[in-house]
């Protein structure tokens, strides 16, 4: 594997779908705030396509039908229902492999981590916690304080709190809207291979490559000589 050579900057990751396999909480969590409201269940494999958009915004896609009582329902049943799915001992939200030896490889001066999700910044920090990942990220973008993907907002509070510029910045994600919001705030996106959307798709909404393993960004990084486009 080729060294890394400094300065790399800042690479922000996604976090569900990227970093951690946190469909099965998703997809149950949505089947129960259906049934709580008389509906039947959403199609598990249209929820995942939804994964990474603010939630409200993410219910609205599902339900285009709804009126904006119904979905901030949903969204105060969804939060109470994955909150009490994540409080069982059984909850199972895996880091994917090889998550964890890349980010060990990134762990030096020259690089800065940050996230920019979907989640709420409470479920951000449990799900770091529960990885032993929660000092290893320098900025977190979550919809508490952010607009919601493709909106670039997340990706320039990044750049702003830790002072990188787009040119030595990359997003890493494995939705469209991960893409769209690199594009939109002129950084390089890299798409990742076993998440929740096709890589062709993610090619054709902007991703400069899609990547098969996590430690493929290491080599990206080494061939990048300082992220210089």
């Amino acid at each position: 594997m080729p060294a890394l050579s400094a300065p790399l900057g800042l690479v922000v990751f996604d976090c569900d779908g990227t970093l951690v396999d946190s469909q099965h909480g998703i997809v149950a969590a949505a089947g129960m705030a259906w049934r709580a409201h008389g509906l039947g269940e959403p199609d598990p494999a249209a929820v995942r396509q939804v994964v990474g958009l603010n939630l409200d915004e993410a219910i609205g896609a599902l339900l285009p039908e709804a009126g904006a009582e119904l979905v901030a329902r949903l969204v105060d049943s969804y939060k109470q229902a994955f909150f009490e799915l994540r409080s069982r001992p059984d909850h199972h939200e895996p880091l994917f492999p090889g998550i964890a030896e890349l980010l060990d490889a990134l762990d030096r001066p020259e690089m800065l981590l940050g996230i920019a999700t979907g989640k709420n910044l409470r479920g951000l920090r449990v799900t770091l916690e529960r990885h032993g990942l929660a000092g290893r990220f320098a900025t977190l973008q979550t919809p508490d304080t952010c607009r919601g993907k493709p909106h670039p907002e997340m990706v320039l509070r990044a750049l702003g709190e830790t002072g990188a510029t787009a040119m030595t910045t990359y997003v890493i994600g494995d939705t469209t809207y991960d893409m769209q919001m690199a594009y939109n705030a002129g950084v390089a996106g890299i798409g990742v291979g076993w998440g929740y959307h096709a890589p062709e798709a993610l090619l054709a909404t902007g991703a400069r490559r899609v990547i098969d393993h996590p430690l493929d960004m290491v080599d990206i990084l080494a061939e990048s000589e300082g992220v210089a486009r």
